[in-house]
C-alpha cells in the first residue's frame, strides 16, 4: 500500500535536514529520503568545518537570514546537547576597493555590527599567522566562526526523527510526478509514496531531479585541503578567524585548525571555484591530484607559510552554481506544492538552519516569513540549447 505523507523531503544534507526538522518541529507527517548515509561525503555538505559570517557582502538581503540562522544554530544546539558552533572571528579580507573588503565593511556599517577595520601589518601584528600583500585591508568581525557541517547535519535528522519524521538512506529517488488530485507521487528504487508538498533538496543532484533547473543549477567540483602548521599556536580557534580574501590568484577562504573527533587535523583552505572543473554528480572525478595540490599549497606558502607544512589530507566536495551565485528558493512553476532549495554556489551551509525554516514555511504556507525576492528561480533562464 502506497505510503501517504503531508510532506517529502528529497535530500538530507545541510537543507533537507533542516528542512524534515522544521517541518517535524510543525507537526507535520514527514518523510525523508537520502540516497547516501545522514550525513555522508559525498555531497556538499561535509568537511569537518564551515564558515559562518555575520558581514556578508554578496547582497544585504541575506543579512535577516543571517540572523535567523543565528538564533536557529543557537536553538539547535540548546535542544541537541552539543556545541555546534564555534565563535573564532571572521575575517574578511583584500584590497581596499575589492568586493570582499567594501561589501564586507558596507555590510557592517549599515547593520551596526560590531567590526574593526585592519590594514596589513595591524592584521597581522593582531593574528600573526595571515601574512597578506602591503594593500590588504580587513574587517574582523567578532561573532563569525565555524560550524561542524556533519553534527548539524545529524542534530537536525536525529531531532527530527525523535518528533516523528520517517528518515531512510540509501534510498535513491527515480522521480516524482503530480497527480490529477494536486498531490504528489515520489518513486524510488524501494517503493512509491504521495505527499501533499515536496520539497526537493537535493544538493548537486538537484538539476536531475527538478527538470526545470538544467542549466541553472550547475554542479562543480572543489577540492579542500588540511595543512599542518608549522607554529600550531597561530593556527587554533583562539587565534586563527575563520577568513575570506580576496588575492591577485583569485578569492580564497581559511578556517583554524579544529578536531573534534580526532582527525584530519591542520589549517584548511580552497579556491572559490577550484579548476572550474563542472561535473555530473554521479560520475565526479573524486580523486586528488598533484595539480589540486599544489594550486592550493603555492596560495598557503605565500600568504600563510607558518601555516603551509605537510599535506594532511584532501577531499573533493561539490559547489551547485547559479549564474548570479545567488541562491534558489521557490516553488516550481506550474507546481505550487513542489518547492526547492538549489545553487548555493559554496556559500549556503552557514544559512541552513533558516533555509530548512524557509523550506518548511514554502511546503506549509506557500510563502515564508523571510524576504526571499533575492531567491526566486524566474530571475535565471536557462541558456539556449544549440
Amino acid at each position: 500500500m502506497t505510503k501517504h505523507y503531508d510532506a517529502i523531503v528529497i535530500g538530507l544534507g545541510g537543507m533537507g535536514s533542516a528542512a524534515l526538522y522544521h517541518l517535524a518541529k510543525r507537526g507535520l507527517k514527514a518523510l525523508g529520503i537520502e540516497q547516501f548515509d545522514v550525513p555522508h561525503n559525498l555531497g556538499s555538505s561535509h568537511g569537518i568545518s564551515r564558515i559562518i559570517r555575520l558581514a556578508y557582502y554578496e547582497d544585504l538581503s541575506y543579512v535577516p537570514l543571517l540572523r535567523r540562522s543565528y538564533a536557529l544554530w543557537d536553538d539547535l544546539e540548546r535542544e541537541f546537547g552539543e556545541q555546534l558552533f564555534f565563535r573564532t572571528g571572521s575575517i574578511d579580507m583584500g584590497p581596499e576597493a575589492s568586493e570582499v573588503f567594501s561589501g564586507s565593511l558596507r555590510s557592517c556599517l549599515e547593520n551596526d555590527f560590531e567590526h574593526e577595520v585592519l590594514n596589513s601589518a595591524e592584521l597581522r601584528a593582531r593574528f600573526p599567522g595571515y601574512r597578506m600583500p602591503a594593500e590588504t585591508m580587513a574587517v574582523f568581525q567578532p561573532n563569525g566562526g565555524l560550524l561542524a557541517p556533519e553534527r548539524c547535519i545529524s542534530a537536525h535528522a536525529e531531532l527530527a526523527a525523535v518528533r516523528g519524521a520517517a528518515v531512510q538512506t540509501g534510498e535513491r529517488v527515480l522521480g516524482w510526478d503530480l497527480l490529477p488530485d494536486e498531490r504528489v507521487e515520489v518513486r524510488s528504487d524501494r517503493g512509491v509514496y504521495r505527499c501533499e508538498k515536496l520539497i526537493i533538496c537535493g544538493g548537486a543532484w538537484a538539476n536531475k531531479l527538478a527538470p526545470e533547473l538544467d542549466g541553472i543549477a550547475i554542479p562543480e567540483r572543489q577540492v579542500l585541503i588540511w595543512l599542518q602548521p608549522k607554529r600550531p599556536e597561530w593556527f587554533g580557534l583562539e587565534r586563527f578567524p575563520v577568513w575570506n580574501g580576496q588575492v591577485e590568484e583569485g578569492r580564497y577562504y581559511g578556517l583554524p585548525e579544529f578536531n573534534p573527533s580526532g582527525r584530519t587535523p591542520g589549517m584548511k583552505l580552497g579556491r572559490y571555484h577550484h579548476r572550474g572543473e563542472i561535473c555530473d554528480p554521479d560520475t565526479v572525478d573524486r580523486g586528488v591530484y598533484a595539480e589540486d595540490e599544489a594550486l592550493l599549497r603555492a596560495f598557503a606558502e605565500r600568504y600563510f607559510p607558518d601555516g603551509a607544512g605537510a599535506t594532511q589530507d584532501m577531499v573533493v566536495c561539490m559547489f551547485t552554481n547559479t549564474r548570479d551565485e545567488h541562491w534558489i528558493l521557490d516553488t516550481l512553476p506550474g507546481a505550487p506544492q513542489v518547492s526547492v532549495a538549489a545553487g548555493f554556489s559554496g556559500h549556503g551551509f552557514k544559512m541552513a538552519s533558516a533555509i530548512g525554516e524557509v523550506m518548511a514555511d514554502l511546503a506549509q504556507h506557500g510563502a515564508s516569513r523571510q524576504d526571499i525576492a533575492l531567491h526566486r528561480l524566474a530571475r535565471l533562464k536557462a541558456p539556449a540549447k544549440g
